[in-house]
């Protein structure tokens, strides 16, 4: 059973928190001081505190959030407010509060931040500590993953090894190209000289040639002193041209010669410098496109796909996305060395989505989780709500408010074409997806009956929606206004729908 603790000195709180949350898998502890609470924390360890803010006598809600916090570290608390100051909410998540609530707050919006709070303190005390799932020098390296796509990049940067040859990267923008070309560049014969990267599409044009090749004095305005390009200072090493696909034809004519020759001149000198250096291109764009349409060099494309490393997206190897969650984990863990775990809920969330921005974007996710979680563990609620939403419906399923199996997350987005009208294919691709997610949790949860939850949560929101006008739900839901009045009596359905 779910221990909730409240602390707040009104007695109207108290008896409307003991009417909602009147239930046999909740055990509602109140407290009217926060120096009761204190004392009640440590004689019940409840699962979630949710505190008012002000109080009339003794310590306030935040004091007393403070002097929890030395004695329980990783309690999960809600701050609880009718003055919405923006000072106060800063602090309490500063103090570690779980969430901040302003007063007064709708039944069903309550229900629903109290079930994801303790399914959050279930989850972070069944979440095992952290454990490497790789060896210590992928963790310095930064290429990971054991799918059959990233072994054949690792089979091909292991036969690079031995050889000069130019190599071409290609893939989606954030699949780690650069990655793969420094790793080219640690197992090769030239690990001991420079490594240099360039990114094509980030320096102006009329930069980019005197980036690469440097140039003479007085060679432009501004050119007061002689400059060594990037091919110069990489002599002997080798050199990382990122998006070569935005080069223009004039500086792919250098690029060229330099492939051919090894040497080049200076811009705007006439002396020929020579230099032994390996290409390394990468490109998110079609090259084979960009020659068919003459927007890239035909000789140059042959030149530098000596050797094609096409990294595959994220979602195509979601088996790696477990082990990259671990490396992002001990890669942005905390200066005291704690290195947080994630819940299983948030691990398969993850696995589910997408991932348009591929690796980039989940470094990026599991960075803003490690700053937003309250405990020990990254739970679904840390992460961003389009990656969240279907690790979120498993998990409001495992809680029981009312003795019937009660989500509290709406199940389907709108899904719409461009013209506007309703895409119904995607819609039915997003709710198969969506069942998928509701049958796997049911199997772990022997109490959970799919249906019934599903259709008492529909209701519930459809009245939420439409601020409790029958009509309307019904309408939305797609049945009989007599067949809702009948759901409603049967799941037991209040219609108060405010606190004060």
């Amino acid at each position: 059973m779910d221990k909730l603790l409240l602390i707040d000195d009104e007695a109207d709180v108290q008896y409307s928190f003991r009417r909602i949350f009147r239930s046999a898998e909740i055990e509602l502890i109140t407290a009217s001081s926060g120096e009761e609470g204190l004392e009640l924390v440590e004689r019940h360890e409840p699962d979630l505190v949710m505190m008012d803010v002000r109080m009339g006598s003794g310590m306030n809600g935040l004091e007393t959030l403070r002097k929890m916090r030395e004695s329980r570290p990783k309690q999960l608390v809600i701050i609880m407010t009718a003055y919405g100051a923006t000072q106060t909410a800063i602090e309490a998540m500063k103090l570690g509060a779980y969430d901040y609530l302003l007063k007064p707050f709708d039944v069903p919006k309550l229900k629903n931040i109290v079930l994801n709070a303790l399914k959050a303190s279930k989850d972070m005390r069944q979440t095992h500590s952290y454990q490497p799932l790789l060896e210590e020098a992928d963790y310095e390296q930064g290429v990971i993953g054991r799918s059959e796509a990233m072994q054949n990049v690792f089979k091909i940067i292991g036969q690079l090894a031995n050889s000069d040859a130019t190599a071409l990267i290609t893939g989606e923008s954030g699949t780690g190209k650069e990655l793969v070309a420094r790793a080219i560049h640690r197992h090769s014969q030239r690990s001991s000289h420079p490594f240099i990267a360039i990114n094509c599409a980030a320096i102006p044009e009329n930069l980019l040639e005197s980036e690469l090749f440097g140039h003479e004095k007085g060679a432009f305005t501004g050119a007061t002193t002689q400059r060594i390009g990037k091919f110069e200072q990489c002599h002997n090493g080798a050199i990382f041209l990122d998006e070569i696909g935005d080069m223009s034809l004039q500086t792919q004519t250098k690029i060229l010669r330099v492939l051919q020759s090894g040497s080049f001149e200076r811009v705007g000198g006439n002396q020929s410098v020579q230099v032994d250096v390996q290409v390394i291109a990468a490109t998110n764009k079609p090259l084979e496109e960009a020659v068919r349409n003459r927007e890239f060099r035909e000789d140059l494309f042959y030149r530098l796909n000596v050797v094609r490393i096409p990294i595959p997206p994220l979602r195509e190897r979601r088996e790696d996305i477990p082990l990259l969650v671990n490396y992002f984990l001990k890669k942005y863990s905390g200066k005291e060395g704690e290195i947080k775990t994630i819940s299983p809920d948030a691990e398969l969330a993850l696995e589910q989505y997408k991932w348009p921005g591929n690796v980039r974007e989940l470094e990026n996710v599991i960075q803003r989780a490690m700053v937003v979680a309250k405990g020990e563990a990254i739970v679904v609620n840390d992460l961003p709500p389009e990656v969240s939403h279907l690790g979120s419906v498993s998990a409001s399923l495992s809680s029981d408010v009312e003795g019937e199996d009660d989500a509290t997350e709406t199940l389907t987005d709108s899904q719409a074409s461009d013209n506007g009208e309703p895409n119904h294919e995607s819609g039915a691709a997003n709710i198969s997806t969506i069942g998928r997610a509701l049958f796997a949790w049911a199997r772990k949860d022997p109490k959970l009956k799919v249906l019934p939850a599903v259709e008492r949560e529909l209701i519930t929101q459809a009245l939420a929606e439409t601020r409790g006008n029958q009509v309307q739900a019904s309408r939305l839901l797609g049945i009989t206004r007599a067949t809702l009045r009948k759901r409603i009596e049967k799941f037991g359905i209040q219609q108060e729908l405010r606190i004060n």
